[in-house]
C-alpha cells in the first residue's frame, strides 16, 4: 500500500532518528528494533512525521511527552490520529511515563496490537 508523504519533512525525520528522546531510544534498541516485523522511526507519513510505524500490521506507535497533554496538544493529536486512522492505519499512544515505568506492558501492548492486524 502507497501511503501520502511529504518529502520536504524527510531532512527533519532524518534529524529525529538521530535526537531521538530517552523513551524512543528505549524503546527502539531494548524492543522494536529486532521486533520479528519490520519497525521504522520517525517516518513520515502524509504531513506528519510518526515515531514508529510497522507497515506489515498497518500500526503507528506514538510515545506522548508532556506537550500532548496540554488541550492544544489533545486536538491536534486528535486530529492527526483521525487522518492517519482514514489511511488505513491504526495509532496507539503511550506516554513516555508508561514506558520508564512499565516498559513491559507497554511491549506486551504493542504485541497485542501487532497480532490484531
Amino acid at each position: 500500500m502507497f501511503l501520502p508523504y511529504n518529502s520536504k519533512l524527510n531532512p527533519t525525520a532524518c534529524y529525529l532518528r538521530k535526537e531521538m528522546t530517552p523513551q524512543e531510544k528505549h524503546l527502539w534498541y531494548d524492543f522494536l528494533r529486532n521486533y520479528p516485523l519490520k519497525f521504522y522511526r520517525q517516518r513520515v507519513i502524509n504531513n506528519f512525521i510518526v515515531d514508529f510505524y510497522c507497515s506489515q500490521a498497518k500500526l503507528i506507535i506514538e510515545l506522548d511527552g508532556s506537550q500532548h497533554y496540554t488541550e492544544q496538544g489533545f486536538a491536534h493529536d486528535k486530529e492527526r490520529t483521525k487522518i492517519l486512522e482514514s489511511l488505513g492505519l491504526r495509532v496507539v499512544r503511550f506516554s513516555n511515563t508508561d514506558v520508564d515505568k512499565n516498559f513491559n506492558g507497554v511491549c506486551q501492548m504493542i504485541n497485542e496490537s501487532v497480532k490484531k492486524g
